[in-house]
């Protein structure tokens, strides 16, 4: 087991990226970097017993399966009520798997809400605790929600993108725990200006958050009415496909250049190296509407469609949960053609396709080798679905005709909003000088210029400290060989330069997640210049942190608190 308690280290040690860690003694007292030792004590902990009931907890379709749909779950009358089991088993290879499953066992369900609905989950942990595994007491008092305990086996959830309430039995990530045995209910009140678009749901414990992910622990969230915003989905077949990564099945000998980790399409596996590619069945000629997730915890992804080899244009309505082009004012999007889309972990994209023609031999869905610095993960190209022609139409829901006038739009106007405050950020990186794998010799940090490096701990004040009603421009700046992708909790953010480049104004639009490519080591800091909106309704703490999630445990996270306007 891999276990890393009370570690000190000082300001003679070389950072990754050639120079000094200058900054004086950095402190970790966190139960931290546990994935794997999460994943290799609970396996075998659950191993003799798991085996008789791998068919009914987590079940995962066989390779080159035609890839379903994900189950659905609607609102009604303004409430989405759904009771999950957070549950494990191991599979054929011994890789420790996680899911949300309903009591009659429907896994990683789509959540199906609308703007201004309340969506309540109760959260029941299943998963057994660990003889003798080690535990921290994270929060007391005031500050306790849920279990006070971490351990090995403790979940919460996170429900990604959504411009909800950092407070307990809300989308609150740094003091909520569920241990075993034990059921805690959250309550979400969906903003009634929340964009129209892809979210989804995940376990955010820090230090274990990478195990639970890509054990696949995951699910999409719809927010329901994009077509009143872009009109040109209205009435098309919609299909969500949802993209995880899982420990690699067939690991390379000798350090080879396979991935750092395996895919799947809902939950079809790609395994290295044959990669046998999942099934989509496409009707001949027919255009459809594709709502794609890269749930991943580390794996980027750099999506393509190709036609005999021909990369096809890709009409993107919706990137990260909010339309395209639609916060200038006029509340209707504007559609994005590109030949690609990059991913990072927790990206999501939201697109037109037409269907292959029957001329067409071979049709794939793909990932682009991505290159991730020096120091970054292996993620080459490799296939990831074949398109098959049917004559037959295919089952898929359809999307609704536009039927209403869209309404004030949740970072209307963000564009022009004069900036209250300038701040810097930087990503950096120091070594251990222990852990058999790459990440596992490093710590991680994010850190606002003119602070002290620290690894992510509960217990720290907050980093940043601003409030309700201002526009902050934040230049995010990537000092490490790898490249880190930039999440923001609670709110989105309007990218508007890369490496110093401007973006267009027209061009700009609204993440809550966006790569930092990495730096070279000559020249300036690779970097991000980003517009924050806290003019919405959050208030109170959450979180910003790395998406990689080996990052995120290993320290690479911090708090902002939002406080209430000045009366």
């Amino acid at each position: 087991m891999t276990l890393i308690v009370d570690f000190d280290y000082h300001s003679q040690v070389t950072d990754v990226s050639g120079g000094l860690a200058a900054d004086g003694p950095q402190k970790g007292s966190r139960v931290r970097r546990l994935a794997g030792g999460l994943l290799v004590a609970l396996g075998l902990w659950l191993l003799p017993a798991a085996q008789a009931s791998a068919d009914d907890v987590c079940p995962r379709p066989p390779p080159q399966s035609e890839v379903l749909p994900p189950p659905d779950l609607y609102s009604s009358n303004g409430a989405l009520n759904v009771a999950f089991n957070y549950n494990t088993t191991v599979d054929f290879a011994g890789r420790t798997l996680f899911c949300f499953q309903t009591p009659d066992g429907t896994q990683s369900p789509t959540l199906h809400v609308n703007p201004g609905d309340t969506l309540t989950v109760q959260l029941t942990n299943t998963v057994p605790p660990i003889p003798g595994g080690p535990a921290e007491t994270v929060s007391a008092g005031s500050k306790q929600c849920g279990n006070p305990t971490m351990t090995l086996s403790s979940v919460n959830m996170h429900f990604h993108g959504t411009n909800t309430a950092p407070t307990c039995h809300s989308d609150e990530v740094i003091r909520t725990l569920v241990n075993s045995g034990e059921t805690f209910t959250y309550t979400l009140d969906i903003p009634k200006d929340e964009p129209p678009g892809l979210y989804w749901y995940h376990p955010h414990v820090h230090g274990i958050a990478s195990a639970s992910v890509t054990g696949g622990a995951s699910g999409v969230i719809v927010v329901e009415g994009i077509e009143n915003l872009q009109p040109a989905v209205a009435g098309l077949p919609q299909r969500i496909l949802v993209i995880r990564d899982q420990p690699v099945l067939n690991a390379p000998g000798g350090g080879g250049p396979g991935p750092g980790w395996d895919v799947s399409l809902n939950y079809v596996p790609i395994p290295y190296p044959a990669y046998p590619v999942a099934i989509i069945k496409m009707q001949s000629g027919t255009r459809e509407f594709w709502r794609v997730a890269n749930v991943s915890a580390n794996t980027i992804v750099d999506l393509q469609l190709t036609y005999d080899g021909k990369p096809q244009p890709l009409q993107i309505v919706a990137l990260d949960g909010v339309p395209t082009g639609s916060q200038d004012g006029t509340r209707q999007g504007t559609i994005v053609t590109q030949k690609d889309i990059l991913m990072p972990p927790a990206g999501r994209a939201e697109f037109i396709v037409d269907g292959p023609s029957d001329k067409v031999a071979v049709a794939r869905l793909v990932t682009n080798a991505i290159d991730g610095g020096p120091a970054g993960d292996s993620n080459p190209a490799r296939p990831l679905a074949q398109i098959v022609e049917t004559d037959k139409p295919v089952k898929l829901p359809r999307m609704p005709s536009r039927v209403t006038q869209p309404g004030a739009q949740r970072f209307e106007g963000l564009a022009d909003a004069a900036v209250t405050a300038h701040r810097k950020l930087f990503f950096s990186e120091t070594p251990t000088g222990h852990g058999q794998k790459p990440d596992e010799g490093v710590n991680f940090f994010i850190t606002v210029q003119g602070q002290q490096r620290e690894l992510y701990d509960p217990n720290n004040p907050p980093a940043i400290v601003t409030r309700q009603g201002a526009v902050e421009e934040w230049t995010i700046e990537n000092r490490t060989p790898e490249v880190h992708d930039f999440h923001m909790h609670q709110i989105h953010f309007l990218v508007q330069a890369i490496n110093g480049v401007e973006i267009p104004k027209k061009k700009q639009q609204f993440y809550d997640t966006f790569q930092v490519p990495y730096w070279t080591g000559v020249g300036p800091f690779s970097s991000i210049k980003v517009k924050m909106d806290f003019r919405g309704a959050v208030v109170g703490d959450f979180v910003y942190h790395c998406h990689i999630l080996e990052h995120e445990d290993g320290g690479m996270m911090a708090i902002i608190r939002v406080k209430p306007p000045k009366g």
